[in-house]
């Protein structure tokens, strides 16, 4: 591998320091390498693939799991393999902690490292249509009151829940809102849905885990006390797209993956183990 984009979120690398000296260190080695800044809610999408179709082999993301999300959905369907180097707290995504950056670039020069294929999920909501590595989040908007939503699955209603709102997950998301909201913890190279209500209003709301292949569709439904409920979806913590009474969201396996390279081989229960605390 000889060819590289920097993609540093300026919040965790406000002086480009490891960005640039990870530039330097590349173009000493004979590579190439071009730089970006971002930062987690600014993701430049047509910059990114700009750069990606020059020629880049391979994404540097610095920064944490945040923003190599961002990284991945703005460049869903490109094909290009990431890597995180965490610039911030214990992440599961950006396995690369400073102090191993430059063992790290020399076993990429060499081609040696791993490949993990993570699924994704389409959601179209208002006519848009997003990629999402993580989850889509469906939930009110505005006053504090509790929203009915209808759960569809392959087009038959499966449940309905009272609810602050759905997430859906993908195995990679099933360790961030998903499990905060008491969904269950998926290992994120398998391929299935999770759909967690948050903090349901029913004692028998329960998530549901289903097949990657299932199409599933979320209601927001008309409110018994006569007043539009409003409710918005956000993909990977994007910008949210507002929805009222009647409206609906509909969720499927994209097309395309994230791949995510691995270099230690440190599994994902090792690293669960040190996010939960536990020894063994």
């Amino acid at each position: 591998m000889k060819n590289f984009l920097v993609v540093s979120n300026k919040e965790k690398d406000p002086d480009n320091r490891v960005a640039g000296s990870i530039e330097e260190y590349l173009g000493g080695r004979e590579c190439i390498c071009s730089c970006r800044c971002v930062t987690h809610d600014n993701v430049s999408r047509d910059e990114l693939e700009k750069a990606v179709d020059e020629g880049a082999e391979c994404v540097l993301v610095l920064g944490g799991d945040g923003t190599l999300i961002q990284v991945a959905g703005a460049l869903a369907g490109k094909d290009i393999p990431l890597l995180g180097i965490n610039l911030g707290t214990l992440g599961y995504l950006a396995e690369i902690e400073r102090d191993h950056i430059i063992p790290t670039l020399e076993r990429l020069i060499d081609d040696r490292y791993d490949v993990e294929e993570r699924m994704m999920l389409s959601v179209e909501a208002g006519g848009i249509r997003q990629e999402a590595l993580n989850d889509m989040v469906i939930t009110r908007l505005g006053d504090l009151r509790v929203v009915r939503y209808r759960l569809y699955v392959n087009g038959r209603c499966l449940t309905t829940y009272e609810a602050d709102g759905i997430i859906v997950s993908t195995p990679t998301g099933s360790t961030g809102y998903n499990l905060s909201a008491g969904g269950p913890i998926v290992e994120p190279c398998a391929s299935m849905m999770l759909v967690t209500p948050i903090c349901p209003h029913t004692l028998n709301s329960r998530p549901v885990v289903l097949a990657a292949e299932d199409i599933v569709r979320i209601e927001v439904c008309e409110s018994k006390y006569k007043h539009d409920h409003e409710a918005y979806v956000s993909c990977d913590g994007a910008s949210p797209v507002s929805l009222s009474a009647g409206d609906a969201v509909d969720i499927r396996r994209s097309n395309g993956t994230t791949k995510i390279i691995k270099i230690s081989k440190e599994g994902f229960l090792d690293i669960l183990s040190r996010k939960l605390r536990t020894t063994g």
